[in-house]
């Protein structure tokens, strides 16, 4: 069955975006753009640069980083890495 796609709005770094999107999806994009929001009145207190484009770049690199760290290949130290180790230990003992 086909998602049903909606179109909304919603503001970044106070400029207007309308997206169509899944319908399920709704309530997930308006929490990401508000943390997105969030974190540029974050590093506008932090910094004195008045360019938002660059705390926008800062936010899709820490994003990207935090992402790739909870992917399978993040580490050897990621919690699904440690449990892959675990399934693996015990059935070496079988």
């Amino acid at each position: 069955m086909a998602e049903k796609m909606i179109n909304i709005n919603v503001t970044i770094a106070d400029r207007p975006y309308r997206l169509k999107i899944d319908a399920l999806e709704e309530a997930m994009v308006r929490e990401a753009a508000k943390k997105i929001n969030q974190k540029v009145k974050e590093f506008q207190q932090a910094f004195t640069t008045k360019d938002k484009q660059d705390y926008l770049a800062m936010i899709a690199i820490l994003n990207t980083v935090e992402g790739m760290k909870g992917t399978a290949g993040g580490g050897e130290n990621s919690p699904l890495n440690q449990k892959i180790d675990e399934l693996d230990q015990l059935l070496s003992t079988f």
